[in-house]
């Protein structure tokens, strides 16, 4: 590791990581020739890795500043309202800076100098049911810039609603399994098409015998209403008023980002693609990314669902009212915030998916609301795609960073409330803390 902007020092640490490179590349060439020598002939005989089109591109690196004084006495004011309750455990608040200057080139020609930075607001804190059920609340911001973080008013507001949120929580009772009709708010409807669909679009799956390979075989069919379609951006640097964890200009293997709609009115048509080709599909989209020293693998960055034929969030609670009395349930569900989840894509595990709601309601044919704690949102992706019904008007963005075969990488996932016919939930664990592939955040 070089620490400093010395060029013999940094020639020198080239030299030896290019030649390590070198060798481990052609000891796994010489394993996987052999290997293709006794093997069954594979499905997808594409080749190994796509030529694509030479890059150049320079930007200055990206100075981050942060005053550390005047951080350390907002921090303090953040968490004063959490010492001040009693029951609200480790309240804490936690900035987080970090930059990205990446020099990139290759035997294409490409040569690359990006920045990033990304500030990171996190807060969080507990409480503790009387049956022992810990209760996680948890609230991120995330900016390019210092001045794109929000004000002391804001984020006092969330630290009350924390506050409030748990205990309520403490007070709720704990749901029992359930299925029946729910709505998804944009937050949580964001992470449960992360887990649901992106993952088991991004491209080496395709390639990859393990995996389900779920929508492998789905290209130009119908797999959301028509009303429904899904893109993913990466040059999009913000929606609304809020920025987007996974923007980027190029990614990883120096291809430049582009925006690559995956549905359009409900059909299936693309798929996210690194330099590792599949049938049908012989080029990247700029989704190959990777945590830094890890192989680069496809990727999501930023999703977004949109619909064509919004409703108003009321009419959409109408409409969930009408399949609570039409299924004769008790009641239906309300996912109101979340803090994240997880997805088996393999073969020799279930094909499911966790998300990982905090904020749960019933909602009862009369139109009551009651709070409930203990749930997790459960359920197998094709299943659940067919009992999609509507979307309101209001996009939400959850912003995150989420872990895969190439490490973590910051993303975003963004969709206006859903209702689905039939949604299944179980009970959550007593001990907060489950393993979460895309992690807290939220703006």
């Amino acid at each position: 590791m070089v620490l400093e902007d010395n060029p013999a020092a940094i020639r020198q640490i080239l030299w030896y990581q290019t030649d390590k490179k070198y060798k481990q590349a052609l000891e796994h060439y010489t394993r996987a020739k052999a290997n293709s020598q006794v093997k069954v002939a594979p499905e997808d005989a594409s080749p190994d890795f796509s030529k694509e089109s030479t890059e150049k591109f320079s930007e200055a690196p990206v100075e981050m500043k942060v005053d550390r004084s005047a951080w350390e006495q907002k921090i303090r004011k953040y968490t004063a309202p959490f010492a001040a309750i009693q029951g609200v455990y480790d309240g804490e608040a936690t900035l987080s800076v970090s930059g990205d200057s990446r020099w990139y080139v290759n035997s294409d020609g490409s040569e690359l100098q990006t920045s990033s930075a990304y500030y990171r607001l996190i807060l969080s804190a507990y409480a503790k049911a009387e049956d022992g059920m810990e209760l996680p609340r948890y609230e991120s911001f995330i900016a390019f810039t210092p001045d794109g973080l929000p004000d002391d008013t804001t984020v006092l507001k969330s630290v009350d609603k924390i506050i409030a949120d748990l205990q309520a929580l403490k007070k709720a009772p704990v749901a029992d399994p359930y299925t029946g009709p729910a709505i998804l708010s944009g937050r949580s409807s964001g992470v449960f098409f992360h887990e649901v669909f992106g993952h088991r679009i991004e491209g080496h799956r395709q390639k990859n015998e393990e995996e389900a390979q779920t929508f492998k075989k789905k290209i130009g069919e119908k797999v959301l209403p028509d009303s429904f379609s899904v893109y993913f951006d990466p040059t999009q640097r913000q929606l609304g008023k809020t920025q987007l964890a996974g923007y980027y200009l190029y990614d990883n293997e120096g291809v430049k980002a582009r925006r690559v709609d995956v549905v359009k009115n409900g059909v299936f048509e693309n798929f996210l693609m690194s330099r590792s080709p599949i049938v049908g599909f012989e080029h990247s989209n700029g989704h190959g990314r990777s945590q830094p020293g890890l192989a680069v693998v496809a990727r999501q960055s930023n999703l977004v669902v949109t619909t064509s034929q919004p409703v108003s969030r009321d009419a959409l609670k109408k409409m969930l009212l009408q399949e609570i009395k039409q299924q004769n349930k008790p009641f239906g569900l309300l996912f109101e915030d979340i803090e994240g989840g997880f997805t088996m894509t393999q073969r020799f595990v279930p094909n499911a998916f966790n998300v990982l709601p905090v904020m749960v309601y019933r909602i009862y044919p009369d139109g009551r609301e009651e709070l409930v704690r203990g749930v997790d949102l459960i359920g197998t992706p094709l299943t659940v795609f067919s009992k999609i019904l509507a979307a309101d008007d209001d996009v939400q963005v959850f912003n995150g960073v989420c872990g895969a075969e190439s490490g973590w990488v910051p993303v975003s996932a963004s969709s206006p409330d859903i209702l689905i016919s039939q949604i299944e939930a179980q009970k959550k664990g007593k001990v907060a803390g489950a393993a979460a592939d895309l992690a807290t955040s939220g703006n």
